[in-house]
């Protein structure tokens, strides 16, 4: 019998869909609960598919496990993994009745005394540091005195980041006392009423109601800036152990903080080795994510937080040790890894559709590795097709996302020139 796996997201991700790809493909059933209009549904990879409601979000996934059944959670982001830890909670006080489920959840993430850990950034960073990995100086900013206290003595530039965030978006880069204040202000603030209702309306996605309606504020960190190269580790492990990574240095970005959107696959042995006492130390299982600079003058890795979730490179297969769904299928099965046939050869991997977001003409879409899901027309058309009604929806509030180049009618388009294929949709 297949090993069925849950994939949790709260967000409509294009990279969930991907991974729910591989671990079709690697042997697993898989089962999701997500927002109505995910793309993973045009993927032909899930066998049932739950309703994640943001406004009744821990009972949609209570819901979700108590039909499937699965033997193991994925989750797809930040919030997923929240809620999960939360579900652990309230089953672990239910007792007995509660036991099979706060079981999987183990089996899913690990040690539950260090859920908090992996995922506050500021616990996390005082847990590397105390293990002697190399780490920039961190701490909570509470307030604008915390705030100025921290850049008289620790200087600028600096790095201001909120819990509960991803994909660059609760990250500032303050250069400046006024820029540090700024983005304090911005990032403890509760989500704008205009972004729940778009995504709401647009996504399907209620997950910012409560939020925006609670006027929840959120935790800000603020971290000294390590001048160098962005690095990231996506790793998948059990109890404790790493069962297979890859590792990348970031050669594009959605925006000065945001996500990567084409990365060259490395080998770097202290990130690889940091990785490893992390999941050591705190008896982590499941998918986690590592981020580093990579600093200028030395090369050192500085770890600079972790995801405790599926990041968006964890679907590519390249080779043994580095396929992390053929690694977590062997592993649920007891049997021995049998990774997929590598999918490219080349180290630098543009990734769809963030690299094509990014710029449509992107000369990477052509040089390197363009990881566009071809034998799946109807989850690329779906992609383009979502793009054009974000395009829309911000112009009609007269602007554009800054990580968008086209406008609608170009989205269109552009979708023939992704490759060098220009293969047909229609």
């Amino acid at each position: 019998m297949k090993p069925k796996v849950l994939l949790a997201t709260t967000s409509s991700w294009y990279p969930s869909a991907r991974l729910a790809m591989a671990l079709h493909s690697a042997g697993c059933q898989v089962d999701a609960v997500c927002p109505s209009n995910h793309p993973l549904r045009k993927t032909g990879s899930v066998e049932r598919v739950h309703v994640y409601r943001g406004l009744s979000p821990v009972r949609s996934l209570a819901r979700a496990i108590a039909i499937s059944h699965p033997d193991f959670i994925a989750a797809g982001d930040d919030l997923a993994t929240q809620l999960l830890h939360r579900l652990y909670a309230r089953e672990k006080h239910n007792g007995q009745s509660g036991a099979s489920v706060c079981a999987l959840l183990e089996r899913s993430f690990g040690e539950p005394q260090n859920f908090p850990v992996v995922r506050e950034r500021w616990a996390f960073m005082e847990f590397a540091r105390a293990e002697g990995l190399r780490v920039p100086p961190t701490q909570i900013v509470r307030n604008r005195e915390d705030l100025r206290s921290w850049v008289s003595s620790m200087g600028l530039p600096a790095v201001l980041k909120a819990d509960g965030t991803s994909g660059g978006d609760g990250v500032r880069i303050a250069r400046t006392l006024a820029d540090a204040e700024r983005a304090f202000n911005q990032l403890q603030a509760p989500p704008l009423l205009a972004r729940a209702a778009k995504r709401a309306l647009i996504d399907h996605d209620t997950t910012l109601v409560w939020p925006s309606l609670k006027r929840q504020r959120r935790v800000v960190n603020i971290q000294s800036f390590i001048n160098g190269q962005e690095a990231t580790s996506t790793i998948v492990c059990s109890g404790g152990v790493v069962l297979a990574a890859l590792h990348f240095e970031v050669v594009n970005k959605a925006s000065s903080t945001g996500h990567a959107t084409v990365v060259r696959l490395v080998q770097n042995a202290e990130m690889a080795a940091a990785a490893e006492v992390v999941v050591r130390r705190l008896g982590l299982s499941g998918f986690y994510g590592f981020d580093f600079m990579l600093e200028s003058d030395t090369q050192h890795a500085y770890l600079i937080e972790i995801n405790p979730r599926v990041t968006q490179v964890g679907h590519l297969t390249l080779g043994p040790g580095r396929d992390l769904p053929a690694a977590l299928y062997a592993a649920l099965c007891s049997k021995d890894v049998q990774p997929a046939p590598t999918i490219t050869e080349k180290d630098i991997i543009a990734l769809f559709p963030q690299e094509w977001i990014r710029d449509s003409q992107s000369p990477f879409l052509q040089s390197a590795y363009h990881d566009v899901p071809w034998e799946k027309p109807e989850l690329v058309r779906d992609c383009v097709n979502s793009r054009q009604k974000q395009s829309a929806w911000y112009s009609r509030l007269n602007r554009e996302p800054a990580s968008a180049p086209e406008r609608p009618a170009e989205a269109a388009v552009t979708v023939t020139t992704i490759t060098h294929s220009h293969r047909s949709l229609s």
